[in-house]
């Protein structure tokens, strides 16, 4: 996954008390197990982990040069393992350190969001115009290894790290195209990555060909710009294109959403208490009666997923494609005491009449065949207008009787 972009809060105790356990064992113990002081908040079956730090220390062959921090953060990292949550990973101080970097915003990359499907670490899509597109990196490529070493069993924030560097400096990709038994080397050089986030091509018969490529802080500014192009040229209706769209803050989603609903719920999401927050649709949409056709595939992720929900259920537009990706949770960035961190779910999302996201995707209003191997993706997109002037058409009959 991406770096963490939502600013949702919530309360947890820190894995650094396992430390703390393994601490008393070392300095504390004697050896008796129960005599051991426990931690406030930790079940006792945590004790476990005292007595084999305690076993290690004592008898294994090299126990007496054990080092804490790194007994300490494999155990971490087995945790989150245990949690089932493909989203869960351990970032060390200087991975955390640099998360941080990214999270304002100065790092440098191929240009590609990754996610997991079906347990693998894959690409959701490559952005427009980036070294990761121009060296052939596709949606749905399956990354097997990262300059030569094997990512089996990392998560996919240590993945990411490995992908991410310095402008300039090379980093190797060992990947398996969808649906193709072969593997493939690409050698990418990263580059700052800077992504126009909304593009606008007015096609024949005045329908806009808009898409968006991710829901970033800027997003909703440039739908704007887009809208009133659309306007300016007289455009009669929309194809709004949310294929390989990965997402991005829901901020930017609700704001997006709201330029084509006029009322009613964007999502909700349930928290780890069962706590239920609504997203509502804010006034003054600049697009509420402009006929539209949304186009989704199996790469549409995230917050492109709530926009999709949010148009389903509020009856706003007719959706076609494939069934979405099926990302649709909140995960966080915690800092533990020592400079380290830990990432993992908080909350999911459902769209406004309860559909959870997270797992399932979304299936369209039409479902499209999916393309051969050779096939050209526009042929989708051809459909969508071709669904759109239908609509259009009915629309203006209806209106001439």
């Amino acid at each position: 996954m991406t770096k963490p972009r939502f600013s949702f809060r919530f309360i947890i105790v820190s894995v650094l008390a396992v430390v703390l356990l393994a601490a008393a064992a070392c300095f504390g113990g004697d050896g008796g197990g129960d005599e051991n002081p426990s931690i406030e908040g930790l079940p006792p079956e945590f004790q476990r982990l005292s007595d084999v730090w305690e076993l290690l220390n004592r008898e294994q062959i090299d126990g007496g040069d054990l080092d804490p921090m790194v007994i300490s953060d494999g155990a971490i990292r087995g945790m989150l393992a245990a949690l089932g949550d493909p989203y869960a990973g351990f970032l060390d101080r200087e991975q955390f350190s640099l998360e941080n970097e990214d999270i304002q915003g100065f790092f440098g990359g191929i240009g590609a969001e990754v996610g997991i499907r079906d347990g693998v670490i894959t690409i959701l899509a490559p952005m427009p115009d980036t070294p990761a597109e121009a060296a052939g990196v596709k949606a749905g490529d399956m990354i097997l290894e990262v300059d030569g070493v094997s990512i089996r069993g990392m998560s996919l924030l240590e993945v990411v790290r490995l992908i991410r560097g310095d402008k300039g400096t090379t980093v190797t990709l060992l990947v398996r195209h969808l649906n193709n038994s072969e593997t493939v080397l690409i050698e990418i050089e990263r580059d700052i990555i800077k992504l126009q986030s909304v593009t606008l091509l007015m096609q024949v018969g005045r329908i806009g060909h808009l898409r968006l490529s991710g829901f970033t802080g800027t997003t909703n500014d440039e739908l704007k710009e887009a809208l009133e192009r659309f306007e300016r040229s007289q455009g009669l209706g929309i194809v709004l294109d949310l294929r390989n769209n990965p997402g991005g803050l829901v901020s930017s989603v609700v704001d997006v959403t709201s330029q084509f609903i006029e009322d009613g719920l964007v999502l909700y999401q349930i928290d780890a208490k069962g706590n239920r927050r609504n997203w509502g649709v804010k006034s003054g949409g600049k697009a509420l009666d402009i006929p539209m056709v949304v186009l989704v595939n199996e790469f549409s992720a995230s917050a492109s997923e709530v926009f999709t929900g949010a148009i389903i259920d509020n009856d706003r537009a007719t959706v076609i494609g494939t069934t979405t990706f099926g990302k649709g949770s909140v995960t966080n960035l915690w800092p533990l005491r020592d400079g380290s961190g830990v990432n993992f779910t908080t909350a999911r999302w459902f769209t406004p009449n309860g559909s959870l996201i997270e797992g399932q995707g979304l299936t369209p209003d039409i479902v499209l065949e999916p393309l051969a191997e050779d096939e050209n993706e526009d042929l989708y997109l051809d459909r969508a207008i071709e669904i759109l002037k239908e609509e259009l058409n009915a629309n203006s009959q209806a209106k001439n009787r």
